[in-house]
């Protein structure tokens, strides 16, 4: 008679399980602020934390005043007890708790808030519909300008200037701290300091139109004397050419227009409307973490580029024939 509800308990305890294990999943990985990389997102997974172990105090609490309640019996109990139950467990105890949780969360305020040291790293980022311009300081003039990709060193803090031109996007690193709106007309600063080393992922975090959720970037950290190679490798100029192929790419870059909104440093293209290309073959992804990088996305992302990043301003060219097509691809696979 009993083996029905046996085996429901069973069933409930494997759902349970699994569900368990789906929630735990979403607590590790490259987009996960519960397993941080950075200063920020240390104290924010940490309060998150406390804070759970506050809720859990106070559900605990309310529901087991609420179990003993249903287990008393029907009748007449001494006024003073039950108001001690109903005052210190389900008024008194959640407010001591809950001012407790909002002070400590409040005592984060001025570490998240803080400026970081005179001379730190300083890249300014422009949300766009729907790419991420980022723009390398030095002295607060621009040194190089890349797309879609930040590259941090590990232990050192970085100050984000955040803007946008158009609408409201924000920018949030999940593994390295908090996010921040960035406002037409408005400059907002983000300070954040990498913990680890690692390859990360960056979202836009709030709804800016039809490929908000094709609005990622790739954040790379790591040690100073990796970084500063990237660097240096970054303010070269783009590399010219040396096979047929590449050589025909460069040619047809020029001549279909592409130069008009990208630029390449080292080369005529000095367009300032679409992303910088000057070293996009180095790039770990495409279309603002889209597609990989490799020759096979860009024939795809050149000839089907509304396709691939809804309603994005790039027109898909069509013009081009398939060996015009395999020669522009491998053009700007080259420039790494």
């Amino acid at each position: 008679m009993n083996r029905a509800p046996a085996a429901l308990r069973r069933r409930s305890t494997q759902w349970l399980s699994v569900l368990g294990l789906l929630l735990l999943g979403g607590c590790a990985g490259p987009q996960s602020t519960l397993d941080p990389a950075g200063q920020a997102a240390e104290d924010i997974a940490r309060l998150f934390w406390i804070m759970v172990a506050g809720a859990v105090v106070i559900w605990t609490t309310v529901i087991g005043l609420a179990i003993y309640a249903l287990r008393l019996k029907p009748e007449a109990h001494p006024r003073r007890r039950s108001g001690i139950w109903i005052i210190g467990g389900g008024v008194i105890a959640p407010t001591v708790i809950l001012t407790g949780l909002v002070i400590y969360s409040l005592a984060f305020l001025p570490q998240l808030l803080a400026r970081p040291p005179e001379g730190s790293l300083q890249i300014r980022v422009d949300g766009l519909q729907w790419w991420w311009r980022v723009t390398y300081l030095e002295n607060g003039e621009t040194d190089f300008e890349l797309a879609n990709e930040i590259h941090l060193p590990v232990g050192e803090p970085v100050e984000f200037l955040l803007s946008s031109p158009d609408v409201i996007h924000s920018f949030w690193i999940p593994a390295l701290g908090g996010k921040v709106d960035m406002i037409p007309g408005r400059e907002t600063r983000l300070t954040l300091m990498p913990t680890r080393t690692g390859t990360f992922r960056g979202v836009c975090a709030e709804y800016c139109g039809a490929s908000h959720a094709l609005m990622n970037f790739t954040v790379v950290v790591s040690e100073p004397e990796d970084y500063q190679q990237w660097l240096a490798e970054q303010r070269s100029p783009a590399r010219q050419p040396a096979e047929e192929l590449t050589i025909l790419g460069r040619e047809l870059f020029v001549s279909s227009g592409c130069g008009a909104c990208h630029s390449v440093r080292g080369t005529d293209a000095n367009g300032r409307i679409a992303p910088d290309l000057t070293h996009v073959g180095s790039r770990h992804k495409l279309g603002a973490d889209v597609l990989p990088n490799d020759r096979a996305s860009f024939e795809r992302w050149i000839r089907h580029t509304d396709t691939v990043k809804p309603d994005v301003l790039m027109p898909e060219y069509h013009s081009l024939d398939a060996a015009e097509l395999t020669a522009l691809a491998a053009y700007l696979e080259s420039l790494d």
